[in-house]
């Protein structure tokens, strides 16, 4: 690792710390200037692209995710790090059978089944935007599946 204050080229590692499921952070020392900074390492993974409804493409974006869940459990009793575990989850889920393209269907299914664990109702919101809900039928229907799986 080359020291960017002095260019030297030899450091050695003082500290290394997980700062997520996919990065280290080290804090390093030049051993010509002896001044010290900080880097970070990323696990490099293949880059999945999101197949959408419409058959349109783009890259898989965590935080689009993440985004969704907030809004599905504003003013409801779950924490930021719920929803992170969550995020985490799921791009652990789609990391680990090595694909390269999945279907925007596949990653609601996968929030909609963790968010239900969590808090019915922040199903509820995110289920009614992501499955598109047409009438209140539909959302009638979905509250019965809901209780009949929770008798069960």
């Amino acid at each position: 690792m080359q020291c960017p204050y002095c260019n030297h080229k030899e450091c050695k590692v003082m500290d290394s710390r997980h700062t997520d499921s996919k990065s280290i952070r080290r804090r390093r020392e030049c051993e010509a200037c002896k001044k010290r900074f900080t880097t970070y390492e990323k696990i490099e993974t293949t880059p999945i692209m999101v197949i959408k409804k419409d058959n349109t493409r783009e890259y898989f974006d965590g935080d689009k995710i993440k985004y969704g869940i907030l809004k599905s459990c504003e003013k409801r009793p779950v924490s930021v790090e719920q929803i992170e575990e969550i995020v985490a989850f799921i791009e652990n889920e789609i990391n680990k059978y090595y694909i390269s393209e999945i279907e925007t269907e596949k990653i609601g299914e996968m929030v909609m089944d963790k968010l239900k664990d969590v808090d019915e109702v922040a199903y509820v919101r995110f289920a009614s935007v992501y499955r598109q809900f047409k009438d209140i039928n539909t959302f009638v229907t979905e509250l019965k599946n809901i209780l009949m799986e929770r008798e069960d």
